[in-house]
């Protein structure tokens, strides 16, 4: 029963999760001849497009008010993915990409923890460092995102550098735009009483929806490396939730 339901659950999962993690055809033929501008945009389409890095970015300036500090800590995690993007994809360092997502997912369980004040009112603790925690975990997202990147053609060595740059800027300049977006909402947002009313809850929703995430993630890589486990290959196992969706 427990993994007919877990089946179903995995359903809707597996397909969102296999579209997230995999570089569509059309993108990795376009990079084929691609000059810097292309991977410019290119980073800039997976940082608007990344839910996990806006979800952190998210509960990072949930509560931030104050411009330098929103500067600041944008800085800290921004210098935090730039230097895990550029080297892990120079030096050619990979991982599991769904087990570095599943670490990304817990980074936005941990922001909406800490907002709800969850060390003093569950741990009986101070919280840690966020300034040095947000450069940390922003050297996670950036493992993640060298994940993506190391699965394009790259090309010889000589232009290798300058491709990297040129995707880090673009990612860069999404990440402004995203966060142009959000500190506006959330600026409206506060200026009304349900901010006050709700900032709990959007904080705890941020949390299951962090669980949710890390749960996906697990899920994923469970059936990218024990795949034979279930009886078939991974695209096997993916056209099989495709059949049960259509049964349905």
């Amino acid at each position: 029963m427990i993994s007919r339901i877990f089946l179903i659950i995995s359903t809707f999962c597996f397909p969102v999760i296999s579209f997230a993690h995999g570089m569509s055809a059309e993108d990795k033929q376009r990079m084929l001849e691609a000059g810097y501008s292309e991977f410019v945009w290119l980073g800039a389409k997976h940082m608007v497009t990344g839910y996990d890095h806006l979800l952190f970015l998210f509960g990072v300036i949930f509560f931030l008010t104050n411009i330098r500090t929103i500067i600041k800590f944008v800085t800290a995690f921004t210098l935090g993915h730039s230097i895990t993007l550029i080297l892990a994809t120079f030096l050619g360092i990979k991982a599991n990409y769904y087990l570095i997502d599943a670490v990304i997912a817990l980074t936005v369980i941990y922001k909406g923890f800490d907002n709800i004040d969850g060390f003093k009112k569950y741990l009986n603790m101070n919280s840690p460092n966020l300034l040095r925690a947000v450069f940390l975990f922003g050297l996670i997202h950036g493992f993640g995102l060298s994940a993506r990147l190391q699965q394009l053609p790259l090309g010889d060595r000589d232009m290798l550098l300058g491709k990297i740059v040129s995707f880090n800027i673009g990612v860069e300049l999404g990440q402004i735009a995203a966060l142009v977006v959000l500190l506006v909402l959330l600026n409206i947002w506060r200026r009304r009483p349900s901010f006050q009313q709700f900032s709990f809850a959007a904080n705890m929703l941020l949390i299951i929806v962090g669980s949710l995430l890390l749960l996906m993630q697990l899920h994923g890589y469970q059936h990218d490396v024990y795949a034979d486990d279930f009886g078939f290959n991974k695209d096997g196992h993916l056209h099989h939730h495709q059949d049960l969706n259509e049964e349905r």
